[in-house]
């Protein structure tokens, strides 16, 4: 009987982070997959998607090799062929039409890949383009926007406090199928379930009925896109019925008498029939909200993909300041994280604050908001002619021609470029038109750790998942892929030192991490430097994150908790 062993891993594909038990076999071919019984926050919760991993991993149908278009068709080629091939494309392009001639566009599984969430930044940044897209601004932006207006950051995003809280209001969500979204809590399901019997309340808006809904003590279905209008509504009750109370958090509040104002002109009586609720059901949940011992309103994509969806973002968090909900057990509460925390790094009570439309689409005259531009702009900027037109583009694990809004035209805007290249793992609707495809590894054959949903978590966790399994050597890490092309647009050629470059990397996060308020402030910068030999990649940048964060944690810690540390 062969030998077999067990390995422990976060699942990667979407934001509840569950972790996961993996058997693997002779070969090292995955066996089983389970919940990770033992997993500091998900307890054994797992859904079908972690068992996809074993399908991922095996399909004859994701890449392994390069791809080079020749003669009109997608060849397989060396890793060497096809970065000469872009050195051989790009920079000319570069040099004559400017550095703005290139678009970005970053797709989500981006934000769940350690690799290209620390290393996809200097792609960019050596590209030197303002035309940097995502699946953002088709998603969560307007919350992000309205977060870093109030809080200061573009992750200072509040999450309910699900696990304690006695009344859980939720608009545009649907968190037993997406497992949560700006809301890391595997078992969602369970949770609300866990609301309901300890005698608290769910109640769901949505104009459909979704399967949280089924859950839900109380269904109403609002208008689609008159959140902002109900929500006013309630923010209205509060005030008109004194109800309003900040607790603690009133000493941190500012303008409350300017939002008094701005909701005068909204009472239910108004607003009921835009958007479908009666103005006595507006009420009495204005008045419930008040009166829950605790109480969190968490509102997701479907209040922020419409019209007014910055204004209903900004709304669901004054409906949480107003009730005495902000940033208290039960409520609305900033997670901690253990890496890369906004709202721990700096000295306390000061901050930068946010800067929107620091620039503008060539076209339209869109806003830019934190460094990208409205993805919607992206098919006009490659296909209207004029000085600053869009000629080549990179994608990074996305699918636009499919994800964004007149996909046709993007399509056809880009069957027009004069280059392409995609880093994917597969050869889908945008990649096909890709002139150069780079592939990476496995997602079990990559380190792993949420950087980024960790930020947006129930509890304080900190897990780090190293390979599964042993990575291909034919497939380099998409760090080492993307410093490769970052190499060629700074100029440096397709054989630039990877290594190099890394270290460069890793020096200016040190330099960061000594230079502001924290564990590493005012130590030497090769000292910490040389306390991380004998790594590199993103497992050293994490580990500067790690030592720079609130916890005192290292690499070695998480390292030696496989199931993960519950902070």
């Amino acid at each position: 009987m062969s030998a077999t062993r067990t390995a422990y891993a976060t699942c990667p594909l979407c934001e509840a982070t569950c972790g996961l038990e993996f058997e693997i076999g002779e070969g090292e071919r995955v066996l089983r997959i389970r919940g990770d019984a033992d997993d500091a926050l998900s307890h054994g919760f797992v859904c079908p998607k972690g068992a996809s991993l074993k399908p991922l991993h095996e399909d004859p149908d994701r890449l392994r090799t390069p791809l080079i278009r020749r003669n009109g068709r997608l060849e397989e080629a060396t890793w060497d062929e096809a970065f000469a091939e872009v050195e051989r494309r790009l920079p000319p392009l570069l040099e004559e039409h400017g550095r703005d001639a290139v678009a970005v566009y970053i797709g989500n599984p981006a934000a769940h890949n350690l690799a290209t969430l620390l290393y996809g930044r200097v792609l960019i940044k050596a590209l030197g383009t303002k035309n940097i897209y995502s699946a953002s601004t088709v998603d969560q932006m307007p919350k992000q926007i309205s977060a870093g207006l109030m809080f200061g950051t573009i992750l200072s995003v509040p999450v309910p406090d699900v696990d304690r809280t006695d009344h859980l209001m939720i608009l545009g969500a649907n968190p037993l199928q997406s497992n949560g979204s700006l809301l890391t809590a595997p078992d969602m399901r369970g949770r609300i379930r866990r609301i309901r019997e300890r005698g608290g309340k769910v109640v769901v808006i949505d104009p459909r009925r979704t399967r949280t809904a089924e859950h839900a003590d109380e269904h109403h279905f609002v208008r689609p896109g008159t959140d902002a209008l109900l929500l006013f509504g309630l923010v209205h009750t509060i005030f008109d019925e004194r109800l309003d109370d900040p607790g603690p958090v009133g000493d941190h509040v500012d303008g409350l008498d300017v939002v008094r104002e701005l909701a005068r002109d909204f009472a239910p009586e108004r607003v009921a029939d835009a958007c479908g609720i009666e103005a006595p059901e507006i009420r009495r949940m204005a008045r419930e909200l008040a009166a829950a011992p605790s109480a969190g309103v968490y509102g997701r994509i479907g209040t922020c993909t419409q019209e007014f969806g910055t204004l209903a973002s900004w709304l669901v968090d004054v409906l949480n300041v107003v009730t005495g909900n902000l940033d208290r057990p039960g409520g609305a509460m900033f997670p901690r994280a253990a890496a890369g925390q906004p709202n721990s790094l700096g000295a306390p009570r000061r901050g930068r604050g946010v800067k929107l439309g620091r620039w503008t689409s060539r076209v339209r005259g869109l806003p830019e908001a934190y460094g990208e531009l409205p993805v919607v702009c992206l098919a006009e900027e490659i296909d209207t002619p004029g000085e600053g037109q869009v000629r080549a583009l990179v994608t990074v694990a996305g699918n636009p021609t499919v994800s964004t809004p007149n996909a046709a035209r993007l399509t056809r805007a880009i069957e027009g470029l004069d280059f392409m290249l995609s880093v994917d793992v597969y050869v889908n609707e945008t990649t096909r038109h890709a002139d150069v495809v780079l592939p990476g590894p496995s997602p079990l054959q990559r380190p792993h750790y949420d950087l980024a949903l960790y930020q947006l978590a129930v509890r304080n966790v900190a897990n780090y998942s190293p390979p599964v399994i042993e990575p291909d050597p034919d497939i380099p890490p998409e760090w080492r892929t993307l410093l490769r092309l970052a190499g060629i647009a700074a100029g440096q050629g397709a054989e630039a030192d990877v290594d190099a470059l890394d270290d460069l990397v890793a020096a200016e996060a040190v330099r960061r991490g000594v230079g502001r308020p924290g564990p590493l402030e005012g130590r030497d910068p090769g000292e910490v430097l040389a306390e991380l030999d004998g790594r590199g990649g993103p497992e050293r940048l994490l580990d500067v994150a790690l030592r720079a964060g609130p916890y005192d944690l290292t690499l070695a810690d998480l390292e030696a908790a496989p199931h993960g540390i519950d902070l």
